[in-house]
Formats: structure tokens, sequence, C-alpha cells
């Protein structure tokens, strides 16, 4: 479930990253790309639910993960802003992912 869940973390986070190259769908070889990598995501994402996880704990988890990644990624490929404030906001990100995880492991 946990291999399933990465990887529709993964392709979300290539589509995003792909959406933002495309500079608005300007830049249509991207295209492909983006469409591919969010329907693949969404698919892996309901595999993922129909294997028995609960739908708040992956989707937290996807969500999150899919928001700090993004930031850090970006960051790197396209020299956007990652202020001190926005790390402590990526923490608080993870912290939060690891609460839902260890209260929906305990349950």
């Amino acid at each position: 479930m946990y291999v399933v869940l990465g990887g529709a973390i993964v392709l979300e986070v290539f589509a995003t990253l792909s959406l933002r190259a495309s500079e608005g769908l300007r830049r249509r070889r991207w295209i492909v790309p983006v469409v591919l990598g969010y329907v693949g995501s969404f698919y892996l994402l309901w595999l993922t639910l129909s294997l028995g996880a609960p739908v708040g704990l992956v989707y937290g988890v996807w969500t999150a993960c899919g928001v700090a990644l993004v930031a850090v990624i970006a960051r790197f490929l396209f020299g956007e802003r990652l202020t001190p404030v926005m790390g402590v906001g990526i923490a608080l990100i993870v912290a939060g992912v690891l609460t839902i995880e260890l209260v929906g492991l305990s349950h």
C-alpha cells in the first residue's frame, strides 16, 4: 500500500512540476507529461484506497508530501524562493503527516 501511495505522490509531484515547466501550458511539449502524471497519480491514489487504506490518512499524506516536495524541488529546478519560514512550514507539514500516520496506525 505504501509503495503505491509513494508512486502516486511521485507522479503528482512530477505532473505539478511539469505544469510549472509548461508555463501555463504555453509550452505544448509539456502537456503530455502533465496529463499522464496526474492521471497516473489519481489511478494510484484510487488503487491505494481500494487496498483498504483510510481516505483521511491517504489524502493527508498525499497532499502534504506533494506540497513539501514541490516546494523543495521547485527551489532547485526553477530557482523559486524557499525562505526559512517556508522551511518551518514544511517541517510542520512533515510533523503533521507523521502524527496522522502514528494515530492511524494505532487504531
